[in-house]
């Protein structure tokens, strides 16, 4: 039996794979070394995924545990295994970053270029087993263009600064019941201001009909093209994965027309991939 999890920095997407091919999906709260310490994440798997996973154990001995996690970089991702190993101690450990299970999920073993689109975003060059190259992140703050915490960030700007009408401004406003002051208050001063600017970016699909909210998602998806994917010259379809790709699939297909670069598949999440690339991981198993 194997666990598999695909974490971002709103939530985990586990799934606990069985012998017979028994799969369980369960979420929690995300994961990311880059916000928490190893004590918080191991509080967060005790208190969270535990209590969804314990009454499902009795299928046999946990053997393997595969995490990949935003934050989950060669230097921060030894405390999400720490975490972890203190839970399941008889399990074998794999942690590594989100894009390489963004990769492995959309393209196998195959050759070619993988993108997250969700709460951060990122992309590879993927060479059929490990990442080859990446143009950086950068995380919110710097870079992570295409993302969701990005996009609210710029939504919120914008409407900030009088750039998309009085009608969108009371819009967002009266929606999500804040205030210019709320705001600053939880982007400057409050933890996990990438998942609070994230949630806001949701006013954009609620609103995508406006030709000003479709502008600004189209600009969003082109300047993530020019920043990062124009620097790959693949020429192999180019894969997505995360919320904002599934969900503005129709921009998102209208920028890469536009910008000349071939569209793959687009996957809400990566699990159903990394099940099947894991897949000889699980073998019957007993104490």
């Amino acid at each position: 039996m194997i666990l598999i999890a695909d974490s971002g920095s709103t939530k985990v997407h586990w799934c606990l794979v069985t012998a017979s091919g028994q799969c369980s999906d369960v979420f929690t709260d995300g994961i990311n070394p880059l916000f928490q310490t190893t004590i918080a994440m191991q509080n967060s798997i005790s208190n969270q995924l535990l209590p969804q996973i314990s009454s499902l154990l009795w299928a046999g001995t946990l053997t393997h545990v595969f995490f990949y996690g935003a934050g989950c970089t060669p230097e921060k991702k030894v405390f999400v295994q720490k975490a972890l190993e203190a839970i399941f101690k008889k399990a074998e450990v794999f942690v590594a970053s989100d894009m390489l299970g963004a990769a492995r999920g959309l393209l196998s073993r195959s050759a070619g270029v993988a993108c997250i689109l969700g709460t951060g975003s990122g992309s590879c060059f993927y060479d059929g087993e490990n990442i080859a190259w990446a143009v950086p992140s950068l995380g919110y703050i710097l870079g992570d263009e295409g993302s969701a915490a990005v996009l609210g960030k710029r939504l919120v700007g914008d409407l900030l600064k009088n750039q998309l009408g009085d009608d969108l401004k009371e819009a967002f406003f009266a929606e999500y019941q804040t205030s210019m002051a709320d705001i600053i208050e939880k982007v400057y001063r409050q933890p996990f201001p990438n998942r609070f600017l994230a949630k806001l970016s949701r006013f954009c699909a609620d609103h995508i009909a406006d030709p000003r909210i479709h502008d600004l998602v189209y600009d969003h998806f082109v300047q993530f093209i020019r920043r990062n994917l124009k620097q790959y010259n693949a020429d192999a379809p180019i894969g997505f994965v995360g919320s904002i790709a599934y969900y503005y699939r129709p921009v998102l297909e209208e920028a890469m027309a536009a910008e000349g670069l071939p569209l793959g598949a687009i996957m809400q999440d990566p699990i159903e991939g990394l099940k099947e690339f894991h897949k000889s991981a699980v073998i019957p198993t007993t104490e």
